[in-house]
């Protein structure tokens, strides 16, 4: 497959892998942790702020890093540069079981917003940073804090969701309503707003399902059906507690 001036090949069903074909010069960034592995002649490097800002001077450089930190991501972008002249090949893993998704950002005007830590990697000219949310009660955006993630350039980027992810087209008015968990990513015109779920006056809940929200069209959204978050708390609820001197399930399973 080819997506704005780059090769990519997405590997797998439930914990994929995307593995992109880089031309001699031509540079990937990643976020630390994605690395997978490379053919010999990718040339690996650790810069500071986005890659697309080290032409700049140190204060760009540092507004970047910045805006990159409170996105959620690393202040250290990595970058992946072929220094031959065949083509060769760099891979990056998804961190959970979830779907990899291929995003040319010129189809929706060069500008995504998602989810915190959904950023996989892109082309050299993607930059990532911190988007403030519209509404004061939109901050619980997937129980994490008033700030989602903006993805921009002219390049792809690729993303990842947990479990299965569909892809809606809204029509000017129209209103769809999800978990605030499920949202995974969302074109730069939709509308959203963030709530409280009514009936619900306790926080010794879980912060699974407590906010709901609302998207107006136009424009597409991305949603996933196991946020990580939900992935985690049942991991949790199913680890033998910390008392269980017999070690729990596990130990029974195997007396």
């Amino acid at each position: 497959m080819r997506s704005h001036e780059i090769d990519y090949q997405i590997v797998g069903d439930d914990i994929q892998f995307v593995v992109l074909g880089l031309n001699q010069d031509e540079t990937v960034i990643a976020e630390a942790g994605s690395f997978m592995m490379m053919d010999e002649g990718i040339r690996m490097e650790t810069l500071f702020g986005n890659a697309s800002e080290q032409e700049k001077g140190f204060g760009s450089k540092l507004l970047s890093a910045g805006k990159r930190m409170i996105s959620g991501e690393s202040m250290f972008i990595t970058t992946f540069t072929n220094e031959l002249e065949v083509l060769k090949k760099v891979a990056f893993a998804a961190p959970y079981p979830g779907e990899i998704l291929p995003l040319d950002l010129s189809e929706y005007g060069e500008k995504i917003v998602c989810q915190r830590n959904s950023f996989l990697c892109a082309t050299k000219d993607v930059t990532i940073s911190a988007e403030l949310t519209k509404k004061l009660r939109a901050g619980f955006f997937g129980g994490d804090s008033m700030l989602l993630q903006k993805i921009e350039g002219n390049g792809t980027a690729f993303i990842h969701a947990g479990g299965v992810v569909v892809k809606r087209e809204l029509q000017p008015g129209e209103v769809l309503k999800i978990d605030t968990g499920c949202l995974v990513a969302m074109t730069q015109d939709v509308e959203y707003s963030v709530e409280m779920v009514k009936g619900i006056k306790s926080i010794a809940f879980s912060g699974n399902g407590l906010f709901n929200t609302t998207l107006t069209g136009p424009g597409t959204v991305w949603i996933q059906s196991m946020p990580f978050s939900r992935l985690a708390g049942h991991i949790h609820a199913a680890a033998p507690s910390s008392g269980d001197s017999d070690g729990g399930l596990l130990n029974e399973l195997f007396d």
